[in-house]
């Protein structure tokens, strides 16, 4: 009988960890999005149903605060424990104008101490008018301008990297706003590129990133609607997500 009793405790603890094994828990996702300039409900439902339909399974939390202007300091970051329990933020807000240093450093605190992070487009320029390098220092690249629409060529420089896996060699955008990056930061990794139609130089449009304890993923596209319709975009974006969760 012990041995009966024995093997019934060594099967279901074969069975519970097959469970564990088959069922991962959902990556816990904050997004940040708001501000200026952009459809930023649709740019969420289409960042949550491409997630979906690539079945990555996240817990997702929205939090769309701070008008449609370019200055604001939302509620969310009174709080020091704002980032807490979450595997990855995605930002994909947009306040310039925004300068308060105390406000933006409480902001980057959680993620050089390990708070993994999605920034997209018009991070680049949030807090843009601020005097302090933090901000910037957490995206990887900075950013104070951008040169007109169009169909952009990009170019993969690091298709062995986990976020380019599904990435073509070259891939044209939609019609979308190629940021003009006037520094790229140390311990940040080119993945892809794009030329200026107006100067010839070459721009940094896709990155990742390490920031202290944290992973950053990074894109300066998706301005418009048709971006974040576009399967190429969401493929990197959410390849560049699984990377940043480090999980």
């Amino acid at each position: 009988m012990r041995l009966v009793a024995l093997f019934a405790l060594f099967a279901a603890s074969v069975f519970s960890s097959s469970v564990i094994a088959a069922e991962p828990a959902p990556l816990k996702v904050l997004l940040i999005t708001g501000g200026c300039c952009h459809d930023y409900p649709f740019q969420t439902k289409a960042l949550q149903d491409a997630a979906k339909a690539r079945n990555v399974d996240i817990e997702w939390t929205v939090v769309n605060e701070g008008g449609n202007g370019t200055s604001a300091k939302i509620d969310l970051y009174k709080n020091p424990d704002w980032a807490k329990g979450f595997d990855v933020v995605v930002h994909n807000e947009c306040f310039a104008a925004t300068t308060d240093e105390d406000y933006i450093r409480s902001i980057t605190k959680p993620h050089f101490e390990g708070t993994n992070a999605v920034v997209i487009h018009c991070a680049m320029h949030t807090y843009r008018d601020a005097k302090i390098d933090d901000w910037r220092q957490m995206l990887g690249v900075t950013s104070r301008r951008h040169d007109h629409k169009s169909n952009y060529q990009v170019k993969n420089a690091k298709p062995e990297h986990p976020a380019m896996k599904d990435f073509p060699k070259e891939w044209t955008t939609p019609s979308d706003e190629l940021y003009i990056i006037e520094k790229v930061w140390p311990n940040t990794e080119v993945l892809a590129t794009s030329v200026s139609e107006k100067t010839g130089d070459l721009h940094p449009v896709i990155w990742a990133h390490t920031y202290g304890k944290s992973r950053v993923f990074g894109t300066t596209y998706g301005h418009a609607n048709e971006t974040f319709e576009d399967k190429v975009f969401l493929d990197v974006v959410i390849n560049g997500l699984k990377w940043a969760s480090n999980k």
